[in-house]
């Protein structure tokens, strides 16, 4: 197996021997984005990876490397982006697409230049959900899921921290003309229709 592998590293060491379309996803708790990806991924065919998910998952299957990413979790630390971005190629390799919308990944630059470094792979574009905080706290508050995090001051130090850290990564990826804002206070028929207009007229020009 690992022969394989290594017959697979281009020069950069990444595993990824495609080149995939890829799709970075950001915006503030409440924007939407869940939401919005779920339908990207009906009408376009893209394969939806939740970094967040993606570690959730390998904590649970119990292997070293979950017992570590929930032994920092639980020492309040941040998980590497190495070990993040190892989870999203993996993905990425065993799902056979090469279309991707990664959601809530990079959660700041360090990320984003990891991932860079790690795959060589910049993203296509960045979809950005804008979302005034008022409206985010809105739907957090009202959005009963049982996840104990939805208090006033939670939900306010996360925007806190989605602020400081995902806007200089949207900044610096906004210089390179890459990213794609779409106003997320809107109903979420509006705002799909403007997620359409990023995805589908590209294959439509001619």
């Amino acid at each position: 197996m690992g022969s394989v592998e290594t017959s697979n590293k281009d020069t950069n060491g990444s595993l990824l021997n495609k080149n995939p379309t890829i799709v970075f996803v950001l915006g503030g708790p409440g924007s939407g984005k869940g939401t919005q990806c779920a339908n990207v991924v009906e009408h376009f065919g893209y394969t939806h990876l939740s970094a967040g998910d993606l570690l959730r998952a390998e904590i649970k299957s119990g292997s070293e490397n979950g017992t570590m990413i929930q032994n920092m979790i639980k020492e309040g630390k941040i998980v590497p982006s190495e070990v993040t971005i190892k989870l999203l190629q993996r993905a990425i390799q065993e799902s056979g697409n090469d279309k991707f919308l990664i959601d809530g990944f990079p959660r700041n630059e360090e990320n984003r230049a990891a991932f860079e470094k790690v795959t060589g792979i910049e993203p296509t574009f960045v979809l950005y959900f804008d979302c005034p905080e008022e409206e985010m706290e809105r739907r957090l508050l009202s959005r009963n899921q049982g996840r104990e995090d939805d208090n006033i001051e939670t939900i306010r130090k996360r925007f806190k921290v989605f602020l400081e850290s995902s806007l200089p990564v949207i900044n610096y990826y906004d210089a390179k003309g890459k990213v794609r804002k779409i106003d997320a206070a809107r109903p979420v028929e509006e705002v799909f229709e403007s997620a359409k207009a990023v995805f589908g007229p590209k294959t439509e020009k001619a």
